[in-house]
């Protein structure tokens, strides 16, 4: 799993954080490497030498960014292919701002979360 350090966006975690909350997410997974890039993702994958970019479609709205993004980097690097996954329909309205929104609004986000994303919002919410 690769996370982006973009300096255009202010996310609530560090990209350390991230990086600690995935791997505490999938410690029963040691196949599951987590690692950090700047740039472009076909950059990165062809540094890692992957053939292949998994992306994921919550809803049709997310279809036509994801298509354009996948179409410029082909163009990019011609031999690394996009593939598209879609999640349990259960999760398909999910997104991370819809998730902050709710918890900061006191909601229960059980089971929308792994644990550790919960209990870190907990911490940071106890920081303020």
């Amino acid at each position: 799993m690769a996370i982006l350090r973009n300096i255009e966006k202010a996310p609530l975690f560090s990209v350390q954080e991230r990086v600690e909350i995935v791997q505490q997410a999938f410690a029963d997974h040691p196949e599951v490497e987590v690692d950090t890039f700047e740039g472009l993702l076909v950059d990165y994958a062809r540094h890692r030498n992957a053939s292949a970019i998994v992306r994921g479609l919550r809803a049709i709205s997310d279809f036509e960014y994801e298509m354009q993004m996948a179409l410029m980097n082909r163009r990019l690097v011609g031999d690394v292919e996009t593939v598209f996954m879609m999640p349990a329909e259960a999760y398909s309205y999910v997104s991370s701002r819809l998730v902050k929104e709710v918890f900061a609004l006191g909601g229960n986000i059980s089971g929308l979360v792994p644990p550790v994303v919960e209990q870190r919002l907990r911490q940071k919410q106890g920081a303020r």
